[in-house]
């Protein structure tokens, strides 16, 4: 089947999409964007975290035919313009997260970037409680949390590094 949607804000079409075809699968192998990572495959970890059609949800519980013709925003379009050094800019979120120490192996990071920053477009100013609850999805073996919270008070009060 052909699957076209837009992802990160540009169109995309994909054709020979199987039936049991996840979006996880279709995002990191088809399209080229790695960020989204496979964790689990059963929708526990949150690795896998994106946002579909305005929606937080584990790209891999998700048929990729089920995503045609909506939008798909994945941690690469959290970054936007280009940085001093040719690359992405990174977004606030992302420059807290690493100012904190929220990043230690990084597998469970992209999926606590798309969860923190789906919070706080909800909520500028989440206090600890919500944050702890946005953030409940997602698994982390490395960090304890406490500096990935600590990012994500960090953005909201615009107190990342530039």
């Amino acid at each position: 089947m052909r699957v076209t949607l837009t992802v990160n804000g540009r169109p995309v079409t994909a054709d020979g999409v199987g039936a049991d075809e996840s979006l996880l699968r279709l995002l990191r192998e088809r399209l080229a964007l790695p960020g989204t990572k496979n964790g689990c495959e059963q929708g526990e970890c949150g690795s896998c975290t994106v946002r579909l059609g305005g929606s937080l949800v584990c790209a891999c519980l998700v048929a990729a035919g089920q995503a045609d013709g909506l939008a798909v925003g994945t941690v690469e379009g959290l970054a936007g313009g280009d940085g001093p050094d040719g690359g992405r800019r990174l977004a606030p979120l992302q420059r807290a997260f690493l100012t904190a120490g929220a990043v230690q192996c990084g597998f469970c990071t992209p999926g606590l970037l798309m969860a923190a920053d789906d919070l706080l477009r909800r909520d500028p100013d989440p206090a600890e409680p919500d944050i702890r609850e946005a953030l409940s999805g997602n698994l982390c073996r490395c960090t304890g949390y406490e500096a990935v919270i600590a990012a994500v008070r960090m953005a909201a009060r615009g107190e990342a590094a530039p």
